[in-house]
């Protein structure tokens, strides 16, 4: 049967001429980091996938559909093994490109298989940025809001992106559904197409093997079974260290976004806390430095290492200054973290807000505002507004420019009380103009979420935005 199959694929020569790849140095833990990173790659694929059978991305839909998530133990199993594989990858990427400035792998004949790894390594990053997002719980609201804003530090291109990702000037709908398709389709495929090429080039240079002298022959090893079996050991290790703190440590759900709740702290995932300590460190009139100059001028030097590093020999002796400019930049880097972590740590004891397990909420933020039969407060209102129609309309009744049209200023809303009443409750089609500004969509119909006297609440609240 194999026979038939090589035949006709050639797939069983390809894999025997894989396996019987000749290892400079022999087998060893050294190289398990590019098949570890591989292995959690592969995890964050099935998990994801199965994950996207019970999430629903919209405003409306997004932190419902994740709180059902967490209610279910084998579905929250399956989430908190995302969310640890996510870190577990992001490490062992992180802990390769290490290794290969440790030993100088970079060099010459292996500068473009060096770039395809830096750019692996953005490339999760942006994963990690955009899963954030999804739960479309509170920390996921702000913590997403403050990334999205520093994109406007950017000169020439930050308004384009800024307003790609929310699509449009506030979060809701939209910006899910954006962050929900760079996260499960864009990234997804270039990490895929960047690992191919990773593992293509590779095959192409064969190992670098350890940081010797040229002429010092090295003792060759096998792939298989030898480094294999070190591979399998490695990645089952880590297999086994997602699945402990999936159970010893399952990921949080706060309360639903509330985007006018200002006294939430948002705390970023660990593999930022540099870049937001870096932020805190300038002036807010030089942010700009820390969100993009001081950023970019790191990745450029990463990025040009193997032109940078002028030596003849991959010998740690012949390699001082880049061995000294990496431990002064990994001293920089952990001592941002764990000044970043403190300081988060002081403001949420100082905050007025206190964490809320949203798993545990019995009804979503929708269905909690007040259902007493006396004419609703203007807080009442609000309440209805920022769970309901924030989302869309902007926490200040702004609007989203040619997607959903400002309530405040708005001459319809300050019109009749019943007009406004009768469009919140039964919905609106078809092509309005605001203001001179033409509008194209559908608002849907509240009436069979909120009850009459929540309608009346947040008609009151709108009419009271200027």
């Amino acid at each position: 049967m194999l026979n038939w199959i090589d035949q006709r694929t050639g797939f069983v020569t390809m894999a025997k001429d894989f396996l019987t790849e000749d290892i400079p140095g022999g087998a060893s833990y050294w190289y398990v980091f590019g098949s570890a990173t591989i292995f959690a790659m592969i995890l964050q694929i099935v998990t994801g996938i199965f994950l996207t059978f019970f999430y629903a991305p919209s405003a409306n839909t997004a932190w419902e559909s994740t709180q059902a998530i967490y209610n279910n133990p084998f579905q929250h199993f399956v989430l908190s093994m995302h969310y640890w594989g996510a870190s577990a990858m992001i490490s062992l990427v992180f802990l390769h490109l290490l290794q290969v400035v440790v030993w100088g792998a970079y060099k010459s004949p292996r500068e473009i298989q060096w770039i395809v790894g830096v750019l692996l390594l953005l490339v999760t990053m942006v994963l990690g940025l955009t899963g954030y997002l999804l739960p479309w719980d509170m920390n996921a609201y702000f913590a997403s809001q403050v990334a999205i804003n520093l994109t406007l530090t950017m000169p020439v291109v930050g308004n384009f992106i800024q307003t790609f990702a929310q699509d449009g000037t506030t979060m809701g709908t939209l910006t899910i559904n954006r962050f929900f398709g760079l996260h499960v389709w864009l990234m997804p495929a270039a990490l895929v197409a960047l690992v191919g090429a990773h593992l293509a080039i590779f095959r192409h240079n064969g190992p670098a093997g350890p940081p010797v002298e040229d002429p010092r022959p090295l003792k060759p090893g096998r792939f298989w079974p030898d480094q294999m079996f070190m591979d399998t050991v490695a990645s089952f290790v880590i297999f086994l260290i997602i699945i402990g703190l999936s159970f010893i440590a399952p990921p949080g759900l706060d309360a639903k976004a509330d985007p006018t709740q200002s006294q939430f702290v948002p705390y970023p995932a660990w593999y930022f806390l540099d870049l937001f300590g870096l932020l805190n460190l300038v002036p807010g009139s030089l942010e700009i430095v820390g969100a993009i100059i001081i950023p970019g001028i790191a990745t450029t030097i990463l990025v040009l290492l193997p032109w940078i590093d002028r030596s003849t020999t991959r010998t740690f002796g012949s390699r001082k200054p880049i061995l000294w400019m990496l431990t002064i930049a990994m001293a920089i880097i952990l001592g941002l973290t764990f000044w970043s972590q403190a300081g988060i740590a002081a403001k949420e004891a100082a905050s007025s807000y206190k964490p809320v397990d949203g798993s545990k909420i019995v009804a979503p933020a929708s269905t909690t505002t007040t259902t007493t039969s006396a004419a609703p407060s203007a807080v009442d209102g609000s309440k209805v507004y920022a769970a309901n129609c924030s989302s869309c309309h902007g926490a200040t009744g702004a609007g989203s420019p040619g997607a959903f049209p400002p309530l405040a200023g708005n001459p319809v809303v300050q019109g009749p009380v019943a007009k406004v009443t009768d469009i919140v409750a039964n919905g609106l089609h078809g092509a309005i103009a605001v203001n001179g500004t033409k509008y194209d969509g559908m608002m849907p119909a509240w009436k069979g979420t909120l009850k009459p006297a929540e309608i009346d609440a947040v008609v009151g609240y709108i009419r009271t935005l200027k």
